[in-house]
């Protein structure tokens, strides 16, 4: 069964890959007002204190702001025994 984690994301940046100087190629996205999202847990890379880290389904990256603290979106993780550390 898959899990899920609600998180309410703002801003975001998308890595499409590197160019030919081996830089990321990043896009910065703007949004108007935060969105509360339900994501799946497999999704995510790594959390940390501004960004939570996803895959896409185009095997991109996306660093996505976020509105809870660090502490609330670890106790999700920890309430559900998904938090190893």
């Amino acid at each position: 069964m898959q899990k899920f984690i609600k998180i309410t994301t703002g801003n975001y940046l998308i890595v499409h890959g590197f160019d030919q100087d081996n830089k990321e190629i990043i896009e910065e996205v703007c949004v108007e007002k935060p969105m509360l999202k339900v994501v799946a847990i497999d999704r995510i890379q790594s959390i940390s204190e501004k960004y939570v880290l996803v895959t896409s389904a185009f095997g991109r990256l996306l660093y996505w702001e976020y509105e809870e603290s660090f502490e609330e979106l670890t106790q999700q993780f920890e309430r559900y025994n998904l938090l190893v550390v």
